[in-house]
């Protein structure tokens, strides 16, 4: 195998398989940044799902033994050390961001600046001043700048949305949502310093549904939250319960929990019925609701979809075809925006106001896999 290689292995790539995947201009090519969970369980096995456009080319961890031990297993030809992000980025079209909250914007922004277009985690970042650095740098760049929302991608979620944008509910009146699991003391989603809480890992999927079914903006939130120092989590939140308020006296509240048993579902109740889904949030099994319409009751199971290769096969299209992404930054911006306006109501104990930042964009209905 002919490889350039770097010092210590931080950095080569495989020349025999550059050639053939850098020629196919009908493709794609990716660099996942960042080895983590959400990595290894769901975005490296889904381009196996999404061969038409998409094509797994880099990999960059910290962790030289995932490099090597990932990069064998899918065949990686470039892998690269954060040290050496900026040389990966020549070799790639693309980068899925899958790092730490608090590392967002920076490899968003410095990905911009080689003309590399951004696919990444939610929550896009983990404050508005960051958002807004990423968006700007994307647009100065010319580059596509998506929020991985894998549920926009998801077929029964779509198709409760529909349910609900056809008045079969009648007028959506309040939501409501649960999302918990037991996390790690000391991982990842744990550590203030990695933008841990509560609110950034799950709370966003109960803040963007509520936005995506009311089809609106909160302008009120209310939040109180139970320290992590019991649960040996002393840096964020445990758990905390949210109330925010749309326009046309609806209301949505939820509660999340690093501490607790895993529930996953969301309820929105209208004026002629209710659908109620559970699991609702989830990747790894089907997805499933109950639709209430007066005296008559409809429950369907979904089956399992790969909802990050759809979402791959997506963005691809979107930068093969120079076209703007949704979910946009402009989205998770949003949500982010909600997060950082309830800790601080859990903070100073009042409700927090928000200002109306744009219109709330639908998930399109087409791609899915």
């Amino acid at each position: 195998m002919n490889r350039a290689v770097c010092a210590r292995h931080e950095w080569y790539i495989d020349c025999s398989r550059r050639q053939g995947v850098a020629m196919a201009q009908s493709k794609i090519r990716y660099a996942v940044v960042g080895l983590g969970h959400i990595a290894q369980a769901a975005v490296l096995p889904a381009f196996a799902h999404a061969p038409r456009n998409s094509s797994l080319h880099a990999i960059v961890s910290g962790s030289e033994a995932k490099l090597n031990e990932i990069g064998d297993k899918y065949r990686i030809p470039v892998r690269a050390s954060y040290d050496h992000y900026e040389r990966c980025l020549k070799e790639v079209d693309a980068v899925y961001l899958c790092t730490a909250n608090t590392a967002h914007a920076d490899y968003a922004v410095r990905a911009a600046a080689a003309g590399v277009h951004v696919l990444c985690e939610k929550p896009l970042a983990v404050d508005g001043r960051e958002c807004d650095r990423m968006v700007a740098a994307c647009k100065k760049a010319d580059v596509r700048l998506m929020t991985a929302y894998r549920l926009h991608f998801e077929p029964l979620y779509l198709e409760i949305l529909e349910i609900v944008r056809s008045g079969r509910i009648g007028e959506p009146r309040y939501f409501s949502s649960s999302f918990s699991m037991s996390a790690r003391p000391n991982g990842i989603r744990t550590r203030k310093d990695m933008g841990g809480g509560t609110l950034y890992d799950l709370g966003v999927y109960c803040i963007n549904t509520a936005r995506v079914m009311f089809q609106a903006e909160p302008t009120e939130v209310f939040a109180y939250s139970v320290d992590g120092a019991r649960a040996d989590m002393p840096e964020i939140d445990e758990m905390t319960s949210g109330v925010m308020r749309f326009d046309g006296d609806r209301l949505a509240t939820f509660t999340t929990s690093f501490n607790a048993n895993g529930v996953s579902d969301f309820r929105i109740v209208g004026t002629e019925g209710d659908i109620h889904a559970e699991p609702a949030y989830e990747y790894a099994e089907a997805l499933g609701y109950t639709l209430t319409v007066g005296e008559e009751t409809k429950t369907k199971k979904g089956r399992r979809r790969d909802q990050f290769a759809a979402e791959l096969v997506y963005f691809s299209d979107c930068v093969l075809q120079g076209r703007d992404p949704e979910p946009s930054a402009e989205e998770g911006c949003s949500d982010v925006r909600v997060v950082n306006a309830l800790y601080e109501s859990a903070r100073v104990g009042k409700p927090v106001g928000l200002r109306h930042v744009g219109p709330v964009i639908s998930p399109e209905l087409a791609y899915t896999v």
